[in-house]
């Protein structure tokens, strides 16, 4: 047994985790999916526990440790705090005890949070006489603020469970030790993703919707990519977009990331940031851990 590890904040880590054990947290404001992922965890074959306060989070690991689970999945507890002080030691106890450890952070629009707790009629845990629901849902993102820094961001807002579910099996299915590359697609008219690092604006490109036999495709579609590739403005901002981002990648590595979210919009998210985003994939993917999301179409 390894020695007693103590940490500015009480943490402390006595049970040394099993060989190549995977420790995976899950935070993020109430309503934007926290269950869906951790079902989505525990359906890959994580030992899953849910609603977690932070200060037991070492002597959960030390027990699950002792018991042999190398793959778990915890969903963070945000009111005990309240909020997540402490996140950053106990990310360390955790290391510092030999598990690989990833913070998730979950995020949504507070325009769809209220609509989510109104049509759900659930309370906000920070609800109260004197705090109205979008006042509630503010101060939970204010008190998260510092954690949401030190995780991965998902943006979850619009966004179906069953679509929720399949991006977190994706993320799991990627080697998180190396910088994993997602490019996503999105339509302005909803609004740019929370969990963009880089976003691309392709809105002053050809647009396929004024044609009314491209209007229902999409763009991964073969004759809306033909009517793309045709235009010479859609090859320059794509040659543009892989020279940024390929040169910039190896400082974004060197800044020990392990996931950059590639952003890339047009008006309705459905033709041309679908084909940009399709065709930098194809291109990085021989080199880089790539995963494609296109946000409207899921």
């Amino acid at each position: 047994m390894a020695s007693v590890k103590a940490f500015p904040t009480g943490v402390a880590v006595s049970q040394r985790a099993p060989a190549g054990a995977d420790l995976l947290l899950i935070g993020g404001v109430s309503g934007s999916g926290k269950n869906v992922a951790l079902a989505a965890l525990s359906d890959s074959g994580y030992y899953a526990v849910n609603n977690l306060p932070l200060p037991l989070l070492a002597p959960t690991i030390d027990y699950l440790a002792r018991s042999g689970q190398a793959r778990v999945a915890i969903s963070l507890d945000a009111r005990t705090g309240p909020g997540l002080p402490g996140l950053r030691p106990a990310i360390e106890a955790a290391r510092a005890a030999g598990w690989k450890v990833t913070f998730l952070y979950l995020d949504t629009k507070t325009d769809t949070l209220v609509k989510r707790f109104s049509e759900t009629r659930r309370r906000h845990p920070f609800s109260s006489d004197t705090r109205t629901l979008t006042e509630a849902i503010e101060y939970e993102r204010s008190l998260l603020l510092e954690a949401r820094e030190l995780g991965i961001a998902f943006d979850t807002s619009d966004l179906p469970a069953a679509a929720l579910h399949t991006w977190i099996k994706e993320f799991i299915s990627v080697d998180r030790s190396q910088l994993a590359l997602l490019f996503e697609s999105f339509g302005f008219k909803h609004g740019a993703p929370l969990d963009a690092d880089l976003v691309f604006d392709a809105r002053c490109l050809p647009n396929p919707h004024y044609e009314p036999a491209l209007r229902p495709l999409t763009g991964k579609d073969p004759a809306v990519v033909e009517f793309l590739e045709a235009a010479p403005e859609v090859e320059r901002m794509y040659a543009d977009i892989y020279h940024f981002v390929a040169s910039w990648l190896p400082d974004y590595a060197r800044d020990n990331r392990n996931y950059l979210t590639v952003a890339i919009g047009c008006t309705g998210g459905q033709h041309r940031s679908v084909y940009l985003a399709e065709r930098l994939a194809r291109t990085f993917a021989p080199r880089y851990q790539v995963l494609v999301r296109h946000r409207e179409l899921e």
